[in-house]
């Protein structure tokens, strides 16, 4: 098992081979997922803070999409294209711009989140 923790403290123990999206789903976290996870957006964008080592590698569809992303760091990978592939912690941070897709997707969650900007 893996300990995904989001920036603020929440957390939740995911099984190896989950993406960081579907751990954030998992708790209801504010991560976008405009085109469903497919790696067709970059709404899914994330800063990884600690455990990057705990994760599949970068492919060039995800490096194409993260092009196209805002505020794109070294640690920045798509939630949707980051896989756990070791048990561990790996701690990440929800990029504004996937907040604000996230509240766009689901308008009824608007403010709900306004500790993790």
């Amino acid at each position: 098992m893996a300990k995904v923790k989001f920036k603020n403290y929440v957390e939740v123990e995911v099984p190896v081979g989950t993406t960081i999206l579907e751990a954030a789903q998992k708790i209801d976290a504010p991560e976008g997922y405009a085109c469903g996870g497919v790696c067709a957006c970059s709404t899914c964008h994330v800063y990884v803070l600690r455990g990057a080592e705990l994760l599949s590698g970068q492919e060039e569809e995800e490096e194409d999409m993260l092009d196209k992303a805002f505020d794109v760091r070294a640690s920045s990978r798509l939630g949707c294209q980051s896989k756990i592939v070791k048990d561990g912690e790996i701690e990440v941070e929800i990029t504004r711009e996937s907040l604000e897709a996230f509240e766009n997707e689901h308008p009824e969650k608007r403010g709900k989140y306004v500790t993790w900007r």
